[in-house]
């Protein structure tokens, strides 16, 4: 990339090392964003792109309520 690019990104659905992201911001090389499985979400959510959001209400019985009855 040296010479031929101001800036990188490289986008992943998982996790980038912890090496991984000291050389996206090595000194002397252009700098490189990294994007996450996580914060790849975050953005496809926030403008509504290919993803949708649904809540779930979950019901637990209390068994010792009916025990009583």
């Amino acid at each position: 990339m040296i010479g031929r690019a101001d800036r990188g990104l490289i986008i992943t659905t998982g996790t980038f090392s912890r090496d991984a992201k000291l050389e996206a911001t090595r000194d002397g090389a252009p700098p490189i964003d990294l994007v996450d499985g996580e914060q790849l979400l975050d953005k496809l959510k926030e403008l509504h792109l290919g993803v949708s959001v649904k809540m779930i209400e979950q019901v637990l019985v209390q068994p010792e309520f009916f025990n009583e009855i």
